[in-house]
């Protein structure tokens, strides 16, 4: 029987001066610059790139955790399909990224219920988890071994006990302004994940962090930089480089989210300026009249890639028969899907902006490969 085992204690943060290695610190300032254009790109466009942006990088922190689906079944459970768990998850994952960094962006400041409010967000239609959403863990847990049992563990975290007060050294660290940007974003992912605060959601809480630095120190205004895509990609690498943390070197995790966030920056560019050009696109092929339906669905789906009939109904602003006629429109052009297959509670899905998705991620997993 294992009646005792080593967890290991995080250093405290708040107060710590790191200066990484030369190279390192020349590639974080690359992905700043990278990360800014990019964001500068999304400018007057901010509520539709931020809602896709988002979509992209919770999408990607979720697959890090082996939790996948299709761009459609997505689509399915933002529409409120709840019959696929993975995507279902996935959703969770974006509300949480978008609560943590409007909430931490708006106030300019990090907050302990900033973490808690965004696990919950993340958890509370977990069928395994919800009764823990929002709480930070009162039992120990680990990394690897079995789920019974912590022998053989890859991380063992600190004791329950002490999770509230390494969180709040951590959230000192975040709200520091004298700190680099991208050193202060990966470390504070790094320790979050050595805290391991809550019984489960750590990773992708973790990552949501990163974006939420970024806002925090006006590095983005208008779009989010799905940097997790890039993780994906080198999701052993990832792994390897927390455990160099650690250790003690905060060095490698420094520099693989400078390069995800550099090639994340770079591939989201002309993505962003094909999601701006398609409502033109649509109203040039389509030609609607100004005011009505169709061109007000336009709009809407450009917003909002997924809506349902109610919400179709609300943004058309016509009368039922018009709508629907805008409807058979755009679904004979191939700019919208229908896709429950039911006659009632219908959702429709904007085809060309939800294959963006993951072709974004197709592409920056490539380019960090």
């Amino acid at each position: 029987m294992l009646r005792s085992v080593d967890a290991t204690i995080p250093p405290i943060i708040a107060s710590l001066d790191y200066l990484p290695p030369l190279p390192v610190t020349l590639a974080t300032e690359k992905a700043l610059l990278a990360v800014a254009q990019a964001d500068t790109d999304a400018e007057g466009h901010s509520a539709a790139m931020s809602r896709f942006m988002v979509r992209s990088e919770s999408a990607a922190s979720s697959k890090i955790e082996r939790i996948s689906a299709s761009a459609i079944d997505y689509a399915r459970a933002i529409g409120g399909n709840k019959s696929n768990s993975s995507a279902t998850s996935m959703v969770a994952a974006s509300r949480a990224l978008h609560d943590l960094i409007t909430q931490v962006g708006d106030r300019g400041s990090f907050q302990l219920k900033d973490l808690t409010d965004a696990h919950h967000a993340l958890m509370v239609d977990d069928p395994h988890e919800s009764a823990y959403a929002g709480r930070f863990r009162d039992m120990q847990n680990w990394i690897g071994g079995s789920d019974h049992s912590p022998r053989d563990a890859l991380h063992v975290p600190p004791a329950p006990g002490r999770v509230v007060d390494l969180v709040t050294d951590l959230i000192a660290y975040l709200n520091r302004d004298d700190v680099p940007v991208m050193v202060q974003a990966a470390i504070g992912h790094a320790q979050f994940e050595s805290i391991h605060a809550f019984t489960d959601g750590n990773g992708r809480i973790g990552r949501a962090l990163v974006s939420a630095v970024l806002r925090r120190r006006g590095v983005t205004r208008n779009a989010i930089v799905p940097l997790a895509s890039g993780l994906l990609a080198r999701r052993e690498d990832y792994f390897s480089s927390l455990d160099s943390y650690r250790g003690g070197d905060p060095a490698p995790v420094i520099e693989l989210f400078a390069r995800s966030a550099d090639v994340a920056a770079n591939c989201s560019r002309p993505t962003i300026a094909r999601l701006k050009s398609m409502p033109d696109e649509w109203i040039k092929e389509l030609k609607p009249r100004a005011g009505s339906a169709a061109a007000n669905l336009i709009s809407a789906f450009y917003d909002h890639p997924v809506l349902s009939s109610d919400e179709i109904e609300h943004y058309a602003g016509a009368v039922a028969s018009n709508t629907n006629r805008a409807i058979s429109q755009l679904e004979q052009y191939g700019f919208i899907q229908e896709i429950t297959g039911r006659k009632r509670n219908r959702v429709w899905v904007a085809t060309e902006v939800m294959a963006e998705l993951d072709d974004l991620d197709r592409r920056i997993q490539a380019a960090m490969k």
